[in-house]
């Protein structure tokens, strides 16, 4: 996939990928209208990254692990911030991503994807591996970065930036997802979906336009 130089665009949030791939009407409502809302999974999240976000560095098990690292790339016009990231003895850089509960999805690993390749321009060093370290079950997880699943983080990345130049929120999907979302009040998905129901029985039925 082509990559783009995004120069002075202002650049997405990494963190966006990871609210787009979930959602795209919670990206919308994050990004777009710079809501926000905290609920039970939120609040545990915030508290599982103290760690992380305590921007200590410190050697653990032979290996260099800095925390809260700031994270961009002009060439494809993101910014952020990786959880950790590994310096290793043979000169390779492993960003960790902290996650609360359990894997739900690929989400996270775009978002990997997305950490290793900011490291690669600001290092100017391949980075072809990346870990989700996920607390709850204290597990990790090793995530090869290649070539599919960077050109998915390439891809969700810009369709965030279409999102965030027009301005325009997506439909809301109202599923299972929406009970444990901290948007629900906002959102409204029950509400937005009867509205589009009754925009689409007017577009067939009253001006006979086919949906």
């Amino acid at each position: 996939m082509e990559q783009n130089d995004f120069g002075d665009v202002e650049p997405i949030a990494i963190s966006a990928i990871e609210h787009y791939v979930y959602c795209a009407r919670q990206c919308g409502l994050i990004h777009v209208d710079g809501t926000w809302s905290d609920n039970r999974h939120t609040v545990a999240g915030e508290r599982g990254h103290r760690r992380a976000d305590t921007f200590a560095a410190r050697r653990e098990r032979g290996v260099q692990v800095v925390r809260a690292v700031p994270l961009w790339s002009e060439r494809l016009g993101l910014s952020g911030r990786a959880d950790a990231v590994e310096y290793h003895t043979d000169g390779s850089l492993v960003p960790v991503e902290y996650k609360i509960g359990v894997r739900h999805g690929d989400a996270a690993h775009l978002q990997l994807a997305a950490q290793a390749m900011c490291l690669e321009d600001m290092h100017g060093r391949s980075v072809t591996r990346g870990a989700l370290w996920f607390a709850r079950p204290r597990r990790r997880l090793d995530v090869a970065i290649d070539e599919e699943l960077r050109g998915l983080a390439i891809a969700v990345t810009e369709q965030i930036r279409v999102l965030i130049e027009d301005g325009v929120l997506p439909g809301a999907v109202d599923d299972p997802r929406c009970g444990e979302c901290q948007f629900l009040g906002f959102c409204l998905p029950e509400v937005v979906r009867d509205s589009q129901r009754a925009q689409r029985y007017m577009d067939q039925v009253v001006f006979g336009c086919a949906s």
